[in-house]
Order: C-alpha cells, then sequence, then structure tokens
C-alpha cells in the first residue's frame, strides 16, 4: 500500500532524499550496449555523407552520376559497343557530367533566389545550353576514344541533345527539390523557435504576475503588525519573506520541480503566513510516495494556497483548515487541495473586478500553456462547507 504523511503547519515538507527517490543508474546490458553502438554507428556514417549542405550535395553528386554511368554501360551493353575502349568513353562522359553540373550548381545559386518565373526560364535556358553543349563534346570525343563510332551531326545532334537535357533536367529536379526542402525546414524550425520564445515569455509573464500580488498581501500584513507593535512578528516575516523571495528568484518561470521541491517551497511561504496566523491555520499533508518525484510547474500550488488563505482562513474567527494531497494514478499525477471555508457561489466566475481569483485564472491560463490539453483542473464547493481544486497532470519525471 501506498504510504501517507499528514503534517501540521510547523512541521514544513522537505524534499524526500531517500534511496527510492534516487536516481538508479544501471550499467547497461550487454544486448543494450550493442544496440546503442549500433545506432550511433549508423549516425555517424548518416552524419558523415548528409552532414552539411555540402556533404550532401557531393553524396547526390556522387549517386546520381555514378548511375547516369551505370546507364550509359548498360546502353553499350545493348548496342554490343567494343570494350574496354568504351569504358573510356564513359568515363569521359561522366567527367563531363559532373562539371557541367558544377557551373549549373553556380548559376542555380544565382537565380534561386528570384522570382519563380526568372527561376524557371534560368533553369530552361542553362539546362538547354549546357545540355548542347554535353552531347556536342560527348559526340566529338567519342570518335577519338572508341573506333567504330561515327561522328554524327544534325538532327542526330539534337537528338543526342534531349536526352542530355533530360539528365540535367533531372539534376535540377534533384538539386531544387533538396534545396527548397532544406529552406522549408528550417523555416519550420525558425516558427518553432520562435513559437517557443513566445510561450516562454507567456509563462514568465504568468508567473511573474502571482509576485507583485503575493507582496501586496505580505506587504499589508507586516504593516499591520507594525501598527499593532508587534516588532518581533514583523521581523519574523520579513525574514521569511526574503528566505521565500529568494527561493522564487533562483527556479525559472518556466521550469517543473519535482512535487517535493514545490512542498518545500511551500513550506518557506507557509512559515510566512504562520507569523501570521499562528494557530488559526492549519495544514495536512497526504502525498504518495509514487507522487513525490513527479513533475510539476514552479510554485504552481503557492497561489491556491494563498487563494485559500484569503478565502476560507483569515474570515474565519476560528480559522481553518487546509489539505493539500496527491497520489499517481494509471501514470497520471493527481493533486487536490482543499479547505473549510465557504466555498464559492459561482464557480464559473471566479475572478472579480477587484482582482480576487487571480491565483486560479492564472495556474489555469499556466497549465493550458505548459500541457495544453492534456490536463484537468475542476473546481468542486466540498460537503458540508470548503473548496476544493482537483488537478491531474501527465506524471512525469
Amino acid at each position: 500500500m501506498t504510504k501517507k504523511n499528514k503534517n501540521k503547519v510547523g512541521d514544513t515538507p522537505s524534499p524526500n532524499h531517500n534511496a527510492a527517490s534516487e536516481i538508479d543508474l544501471k550499467q547497461p546490458t550487454h544486448s543494450a550496449a550493442t544496440s546503442m553502438e549500433g545506432r550511433s554507428g549508423t549516425m555517424k556514417l548518416v552524419e558523415r555523407f548528409f552532414g552539411t549542405k555540402d556533404r550532401t550535395f557531393w553524396t547526390f553528386q556522387a549517386a546520381g552520376w555514378t548511375g547516369y554511368a551505370m546507364l550509359r554501360t548498360l546502353q553499350a551493353v545493348i548496342n554490343s559497343e567494343t570494350f574496354p575502349e568504351y569504358l573510356g568513353f564513359v568515363v569521359f562522359v561522366l567527367l563531363l557530367g559532373v562539371g557541367l553540373s558544377l557551373v549549373m550548381r553556380s548559376i542555380y545559386r544565382v537565380v534561386r533566389n528570384m522570382s519563380l518565373a526568372v527561376t524557371l526560364l534560368g533553369i530552361i535556358v542553362t539546362c538547354a545550353g549546357l545540355g548542347l553543349v554535353f552531347s556536342w563534346a560527348e559526340l566529338q570525343v567519342g570518335p577519338l576514344l572508341v573506333e567504330d563510332m561515327e561522328l554524327i551531326g544534325g538532327i542526330r545532334l539534337l537528338g543526342n541533345a534531349m536526352f542530355e537535357i533530360t539528365v540535367l533536367l533531372a539534376w535540377s529536379a534533384i538539386y531544387f527539390g533538396y534545396h527548397y526542402y532544406t529552406s522549408l525546414q528550417e523555416q519550420k524550425e525558425q516558427v518553432l523557435k520562435a513559437t517557443a520564445m513566445a510561450h516562454q515569455a507567456q509563462l514568465k509573464m504568468l508567473r511573474y504576475q502571482l509576485n507583485p500580488h503575493f507582496l501586496f498581501n505580505t506587504l499589508n500584513a507586516i504593516s499591520t503588525l507594525v501598527l499593532e507593535k508587534s516588532e518581533a512578528d514583523a521581523n519574523r516575516m520579513l525574514t521569511k519573506l526574503s528566505s521565500f523571495l529568494r527561493y522564487t528568484l533562483v527556479n525559472q518561470p518556466t521550469q517543473r520541480v519535482t512535487l517535493d521541491q514545490e512542498l518545500h517551497a511551500l513550506g518557506l511561504y507557509l512559515d510566512i503566513e504562520k507569523v501570521r496566523f499562528q494557530d488559526r491555520l492549519l495544514l495536512e499533508f497526504d502525498i504518495g510516495e509514487k507522487a513525490r518525484d513527479a513533475l510539476i510547474p514552479s510554485l504552481l500550488l503557492q497561489p491556491l494556497i494563498e487563494n485559500a488563505i484569503k478565502y476560507a482562513i483569515a474570515p474565519s474567527i476560528d480559522g481553518g483548515t487546509i489539505k493539500v494531497s496527491a497520489d499517481v494514478d494509471d501514470g497520471r499525477l493527481k493533486v487536490a487541495l482543499t479547505d473549510t471555508g465557504p466555498g464559492m457561489e459561482d464557480l464559473t466566475n471566479i475572478v472579480s473586478k477587484s482582482g480576487s481569483g487571480v491565483g486560479i485564472a492564472n495556474t489555469r491560463e499556466r497549465l493550458m500553456q505548459i500541457y495544453g490539453d492534456d490536463h484537468e483542473i475542476t473546481l468542486r464547493n466540498m460537503d458540508p462547507t470548503g473548496l476544493g481544486i482537483f488537478i491531474e497532470l501527465p506524471c512525469d519525471r
């Protein structure tokens, strides 16, 4: 069965450092290590051939023109050409094609950033012009390398040029296809980066909204203590406030912490309120061991506790009890916060014109920013009295 802890205020919850919460680093098995080495070797191989744009270009060059050379060789076999003389001719054609493709690359680097019409015109003119050069050079040099190859011209030269133009158009299609693909990926990365930056800025704004709200309540309480000549209590409250604010500065608004760390931060805040409310404030913890190392957004519970104190504890002469419980069920972290106050008349309207309820509204917005639709937060009036806030999150560790 899951062990539970119940504490009164004053018994500040602290992070659990037992063996169960430590990360168990085990040596990988032989099969796992072999698999990891295999994946690492594959990644290194991919990096070697496709790590940069230049490497990718030359990989495609080698593969494409090797395929072209094999096609010409197969053509020679079908036409019963003489070997090895014809192989020398294939090597010449191959080198000529590679050279012309490098010329095309230089031209395309200029026209690819122009308008679509100019780019298409540049591709057509380049392939047609270099295709004619390719065919003419091939047919002029061929008879010099292969004895029985005749020197041809006229319409037959044009027919041969159509084949070479088709090859260069295919090369152009691959070149521009890869170029536009990488440009699209870069644009997607930029959009994702901009979205992530906006997302983090939104989270920071939401977190920073809480600090002035919290400071206003705390400084108002310190002012009251000073007016009541309770200098010692006011001094203790200022000291506790300093410790809590130091914690909020260390933890980034966008980071997540374990539930144990969150409870520790909550303890710092409750130390401040304990000076103010003394025995009128009671708080119970019912935390499952599996939930302690689950991750939640930093300082998620503090504004909810602050609301409960403001609306459930402060108005009551006898004070009241606030309970925080948490457990893991079916891979989901379930956190509940309940109080013994009067509850809420309208659970659908939690933010009034005076700004009350800002903690709950802020918490909802933060959870939406971080988890999207993969979370739930529910408010419910308890029986016989009190308000319950129930949060369900993915159990990340």
